[in-house]
């Protein structure tokens, strides 16, 4: 059995995608779009001309996966209550990492030396969503 975090991100799912491989190396291991589905979906779970959109995705970011979709395109994307967080080997490679997700983004915490680790901090993507990047030592 295995827990993983499904992100939606109500109609920029594919440029979240693109800023992750850029910020954090991430690599997608699946996509589907809503034309791929072998069914017509209900009337009113997405919108017109959403077709193209992206129904699930998985992404590995860091050795973890990720899934995320469009959900249902209304472009109101709503991450609250959670962060995700990158652990990195080393400082110098955290600063590279926070920098790159902070991009468009807002620091909710600097990156700084703490109790627990070398190089801790929080942000909030370009995207709206929590992220803490964490160096082991």
């Amino acid at each position: 059995m295995e827990t993983r975090p499904y992100l939606f991100f109500d109609g920029r799912c594919e440029e979240a995608i693109e800023f992750y491989k850029k910020a954090a190396g991430a690599e997608v291991t699946a996509l589907l779009r809503f034309k791929d589905a072998p069914e017509p979906h209900q009337p009113g779970m997405i919108p017109p001309g959403a077709e193209n959109k992206v129904m699930h995705s998985e992404i590995r970011i860091a050795g973890s996966t990720v899934m995320a979709s469009d959900g249902r395109c209304l472009g109101k994307p709503n991450f609250e209550g959670f962060a995700l967080a990158i652990l990195v080997k080393t400082p110098a490679e955290a600063e590279k990492t926070f920098k790159a997700m902070s991009d468009g983004g807002q620091v909710q915490m600097p990156l700084e030396k703490t109790f627990f680790s070398p190089a801790f901090g929080m942000l909030r993507d370009k995207f709206g969503m929590n992220w803490m990047v964490v160096s082991d030592q």
